[in-house]
């Protein structure tokens, strides 16, 4: 009999849901729908989430009726073991057909492999798919991940929100459950305000369909936010200008409405001489509204709001959002105007009143420790030491700020402006907003100098700081962001070019706190994290581990040198050479591990060299030093791996010809020590020998 299947919808109406977990809240439930039905051996053909602030939803489209029938065979024992002379059932058979529910009268025979054998075989009937949905929808309504769940009324059942309304429906049929204290139905709700009734759902089918038309609900959420995109965009286009949609304000829109209608509002120009990115905070967080800047980029008066009601009068909804918006726009402006009667610099000492870390001291005392390896570094870099060190104590400042205060997402960003109206040079200002950058994984850098000096040191103190009181990340936990903080100190370093002993660096920070007892391995926990944040970073970059282990061997404290030294030897090991030379610094690593101490102080005489093959791989090296010496000067690894790959042919005919470990001790020593020379070549830019060419 050929499978019958019927589309099968889910609703849950709620109370409004959290807009910011309001997506994934969806596609959880429409994954643990699809995992229960599977769970249950129940075929289907798709399953589609719906999502609204006042709903979830999923759409299975074709579920089978019922499970699929199951044959259920099982082999016993041998009929010689099964049954005693008489031809009476042994315990083996009689156990053998309890475990089966049946009676030994019941058992088939099955032959295998010649031999006789007792035989069960049984047909399961499948459940009927409409008696399983109830616990499928309970175990995913209950297993749903959130944060907070709500109890509502004398149930003692919770949930994100309250429930409304339940529908169930299979086809044409309601399934029957009570869920939540709520009876299942085939009915939804439409509009809060313009559709607030009940409406009869046929089948699954036209759910979406009647929502949209009779109901004034978009109830597909990715749709609804393509629509909200939209309309924001044409409502910008009235105005001549640039609405700038991000994702995340998107998203969270998309959520607070189920019709949206999009309004353009305006708000008065005088505003516009606050920074542009405490007006545009402002209507984004608290007014959910997008902003609009001209074909310039230059902020507007203007924004556009995102109504969930079609009003018959939207000048006046429009007008009641301008109203709304305005308080928080002077309450900026207010911020910035007070701000501005009080330097950055005199700020330093409130500084003081901030905790940085309870066992690290005050904010002031990170920055004085910010400033005096900031001066370091612009010293050994060729930078403005002044611009680098005033940016470090200015960096923070805005931190006791009023603005800040109010609207923490600008800290640094407000700071730069008051650095400017302070009458401080472009540099510092533009360092003051650099220094946090990059915030978090592909973020942009610092564009300035003084901008990744002061960002470089800010993020060493607080990793030196946090190491030594015994507070690094652990597994998963990383409250502190340090490996974002290391992976940045490597960016840029790396993507800037900066030249700086990043070892030295560590250790002018641990040499900092000299106030603060900090544990004594801190130099050495710190360089060996940064470095095993550098070797995931340099994963991601899809360079071998082997490649990167080869370069750690030499224990470069040079990040930039240490990224150069790398990316030679991943060109090098593709080519042809490669792979016997690795052989052979394997081999000549190995050797030289075994008989160190017998070649201690000692050197390749040249009269020792008894064999021609000797004497040519001497002179080539000899050679070869002089050749590369230049590469290695100007650290242009490449072309000295390059020039090394030519001994190939020489060192594999080497240990071809020559006995390495002779009885005679002199020519073993000398052996031994021209391996050596061979060796110290190739490491001055990396061990090749872990070059992996399996």
């Amino acid at each position: 009999m050929p499978m019958s299947y019927r589309d099968l919808l889910i609703e849950v109406g709620t109370e409004e849901l959290p807009p910011k977990t309001l997506e994934s809240m969806s596609l959880a439930l429409e994954d643990s729908i699809t995992k229960s039905l599977k769970d249950e051996d129940l075929n289907f053909e798709s399953t589609m989430p719906f999502a609204t602030p006042r709903r979830l939803a999923v759409l299975v489209k074709e579920l089978s009726e019922s499970q699929t029938d199951k044959k259920i065979s099982r082999v016993g024992p041998s009929l010689a073991a099964a049954f005693d002379e008489s031809g009476s059932p042994t315990p083996a058979a009689i156990g053998f057909a309890k475990s089966c529910g049946v009676d030994v009268s019941k058992l088939s025979n099955v032959k295998q492999k010649g031999i006789e054998k007792l035989a069960f075989s049984l047909t399961k009937k499948g459940q009927q798919t409409i008696d399983l949905i109830p616990n499928v929808v309970r175990t995913a309504l209950t297993s749903l991940p959130t944060e907070k769940k709500m109890r509502w009324g004398d149930s003692k059942e919770e949930f994100v929100r309250p429930i409304h309304w339940l529908l169930l429906l299979f086809g044409d049929d309601v399934v029957k459950v009570k869920i939540y204290d709520i009876n299942s139905s085939s009915e939804t709700w439409g509009h809060r305000f313009h559709c607030n009734k009940q409406l009869s759902v046929g089948k699954p089918g036209d759910y979406e369909a009647l929502l949209e038309k009779e109901g004034h609900v978009v109830p597909r959420f990715q749709k609804r936010k393509e629509l909200v995109r939209s309309l924001v965009v044409e409502e910008a286009k009235k105005a001549n200008a640039l609405a700038v949609i991000e994702e995340d304000l998107l998203r969270e829109v998309a959520s607070l409405v189920e019709y949206p209608v999009a309004l353009l509002g305006d708000f008065d120009s005088a505003f516009l001489s606050v920074p542009p990115e405490a007006l545009i905070l402002a209507m984004k967080s608290h007014q959910k509204c997008f902003y609009l800047v001209d074909h310039a980029g230059n902020l507007l008066p203007k924004f556009i709001t995102v109504s969930n009601i079609d009003s018959k009068n939207p000048a006046l909804v429009i007008k009641g959002n301008e109203r709304v918006i305005r308080p928080r726009l002077a309450d900026a402006q207010f911020f910035f105007d007070a701000d501005k009667l009080q330097t950055l610099e005199s700020r330093q000492d409130s500084l003081q009143k901030l905790i940085f870390q309870e066992k690290l001291g005050s904010v002031f005392q990170k920055s004085q420790r910010v400033a005096s390896l900031s001066k370091s570094m612009a010293k050994l870099l060729g930078y403005s030491t002044e611009d680098c060190e005033k940016a470090a104590r200015l960096c923070k400042c805005d931190l006791v700020t009023d603005m800040v205060r109010e609207f923490s997402d600008l800290q640094g960003v407000v700071g730069s402006y008051y650095a400017k109206y302070d009458g401080e040079s472009e540099e510092v200002c533009r360092a003051v907003r650099e220094h946090y950058l990059p915030k978090f994984s592909g973020d942009k850098l610092p564009e300035t100098t003084t901008g990744s000096v002061v960002a470089i040191a800010d993020k060493l103190d607080t990793i030196v700081g946090l190491f030594g009181i015994g507070r690094p990340p652990t597994g998963s936990k990383d409250p502190f962001a340090l490996r974002r903080a290391a992976i940045g100190v490597f960016r840029i370093v790396i993507e800037k070019e900066l030249d700086l002993n990043i070892l030295k660096m560590i250790e002018e920070a641990y040499g900092n706190y000299s106030q603060i007892s900090l544990a004594s391995d801190t130099v050495d926990l710190v360089f060996e994290f940064l470095l095993e944040r550098f070797r995931s970073w340099c994963l991601e970059r899809n360079i071998p581990t082997e490649v990167f282990h080869s370069v750690l061997t030499v224990y470069p404290e040079r990040p930039l040198n240490f990224y150069t030294r790398i990316r030679a030897v991943d060109n090098f090991r593709r080519s042809p050479e490669s792979k016997t030379l690795a052989a052979a610094n394997k081999r000549v690593a190995n050797l030289l591990s075994k008989h160190e101490s017998e070649i201690k102080n000692e050197y390749c005489k040249e009269e020792l060299l008894m064999s021609e093959t000797e004497q040519s791989l001497y002179t080539a090296i000899k050679n070869k030093k002089i050749d590369v010496a230049p590469y290695y000067e100007n650290e242009d690894y490449t072309k000295a791996l390059l020039a090394l790959s030519s001994l190939d042919g020489l060192v594999d005919k080497f240990f071809e010809s020559v006995l390495v470990i002779s009885e005679d001790a002199a020519l073993r020593k000398n052996r031994l020590c021209l391996l050596r020379e061979l060796r110290d070549l190739f490491l001055q830019t990396a061990d090749i020998s872990f070059l992996d060419h399996t």
